[in-house]
């Protein structure tokens, strides 16, 4: 394992798996027999242009947490249609992810992505047009559309261009493009706000993602299989498969609550938390969370390489990432309950230990037949954003609940309660996953994770 996937990490299918594995012309990796090498490298013409629209989708993410005071201030929206608002992009994500493998199947990874960031592109216009909460609403759950490709349909180019082996380097660097998406949405857009208003910067934000969309369809090359592409009805099979088998349901509620309390805050709460809980301004608080990603994206490296150590020495991944995730529920107590002098540090940890959320896919994934590897996946991933726009829109509403303080903000009060709830519907995941003993036997006991 080696890094974090949009939520999830699909497993590549084994029609892709023989595409990746050919050797094409001139002995370049990946290019199968019939398909044309692309001119001007196939790094740059494969990998470079869906780590831009990577880069988008996390950008796009993250990206309320910084202009929040901003939303609030110019359409008097309060904490719960905050919360909604900015949730949409979780639904929208979460509604494609059963048809998108097919349509990356049927038209390919090129044409897909291309398509979808228009539709981004259209969102952040919409969004940057929008005069109140519902055109708000409309134009983020086009975004979360529109970027719901961005590790799927790259994943599907990298096993049709490249060899196996290179597959944990080139996912590294996706990630990272993730991360990196994570750190703009920081002090870079703090500082555009200086220039800008928020809606000037979603214009940007548009045109950005029609710059993107125009790469991929100029520069990533095509490349047919002969395998036909699945029925969407077979998908469905696979994924009610999938929901069938007790392991499944053994590792979901650890690991959905994890990743939704990690989800829905940075995305969102923690910049309103910083300002309304540990006093901080806002170019300050824009360095905490620039930080928080860094260590994001350093916890998305680091967890692959101690996974595979540990999975060296007998530790199971299931067993590592339950520890890590038991570590980062430790970090929200102390957010809750350590002084407000201790925030710098603790979001730190938070943008890294939250990353451990995605070592059970690949993991959980190893407890199916390979047919079913990458429905394991999808399965795990439409709870999971299905279960963050519920998240996100729901601390929201907690805050609502508490009379705002004299300055105008939020009540800390109020972020105290809902961080509560997410730690109480994880520790019932963790002893759920502990404590499930039917489901345990059918994995093969604790060592088999």
């Amino acid at each position: 394992m080696s890094g974090r996937p949009e939520a999830g990490r699909p497993e590549p299918s084994r029609s892709g798996q023989a595409a990746a594995g050919a050797e094409g012309e001139a002995g370049r990796p990946g290019f199968a027999a019939g398909g044309a090498a692309p001119r001007g490298g196939v790094f740059l013409r494969v990998v470079v242009p869906f780590a831009l629209a990577y880069f988008l989708s996390y950008l796009f993410r993250v990206v309320n947490a910084v202009i929040a005071p901003d939303l609030v201030a110019d359409l008097g929206i309060g904490p719960a249609d905050l919360g909604l608002l900015t949730a949409a992009y979780f639904i929208s994500f979460a509604a494609l992810q059963i048809p998108l493998g097919v349509l990356l199947d049927r038209f390919g990874p090129r044409r897909v992505e291309g398509l979808l960031l228009l539709l981004a592109a259209a969102g952040a216009l919409l969004f940057a047009r929008a005069g109140g909460l519902w055109g708000l609403f409309a134009g983020r759950a086009c975004i979360g559309l529109g970027v719901a490709a961005g590790y799927m349909a790259a994943i599907k180019a990298y096993t049709l261009w490249f060899p196996p082996p290179a597959w944990p380097r080139i996912n590294g660097l996706h990630l990272a493009a993730g991360g990196l998406g994570a750190l703009s949405a920081t002090v870079p857009v703090e500082a555009a706000l200086r220039v800008l208003d928020w809606r000037g910067v979603f214009f940007a934000l548009g045109g950005l993602s029609l710059a993107v969309a125009a790469v991929i369809w100029r520069a990533v090359p095509e490349k047919r299989t002969a395998t036909p592409p699945p029925a969407l009805s077979r998908q469905w099979g696979g994924i009610r498969e999938v929901f069938t088998r007790p392991v499944f349901w053994r590792v979901t509620p650890l690991t959905v609550s994890s990743q939704v309390a990690f989800m829905a805050v940075h995305g969102l709460w923690s910049g309103p938390w910083l300002r309304d809980v540990a006093g901080l301004d806002r170019p300050a608080a824009a360095g905490v969370l620039f930080w928080t990603a860094a260590a994001m994206t350093a916890g998305y490296v680091a967890i692959g390489w101690v996974t595979e150590r540990l999975g060296r020495a007998g530790v199971a991944p299931l067993t590592t990432g339950a520890w890590g995730m038991a570590l980062f529920m430790a970090v929200q107590a102390l957010l809750v309950f350590a002084p407000p002098g201790w925030a710098a540090a603790l979001w730190v940890l938070f943008g890294f230990f939250g990353t451990t959320g995605v070592i059970p896919y690949p993991a959980l994934a190893m407890q199916f037949p390979p047919a079913l590897a990458g429905r394991v996946s999808t399965g795990l991933n439409l709870l999971v954003f299905v279960a963050t726009f519920a998240g996100q829109w729901g601390i929201g509403a907690v805050i609502a609940l508490f009379p705002p303080t004299a300055a105008g903000g939020y009540a800390p009060e109020g972020y105290r309660a809902s961080f509560l709830g997410l730690l109480a519907l994880q520790a019932v995941g963790l002893l759920w996953y502990v404590l499930a003993p039917a489901a345990r036997r059918r994995a093969g006991g604790p060592g088999r994770g």
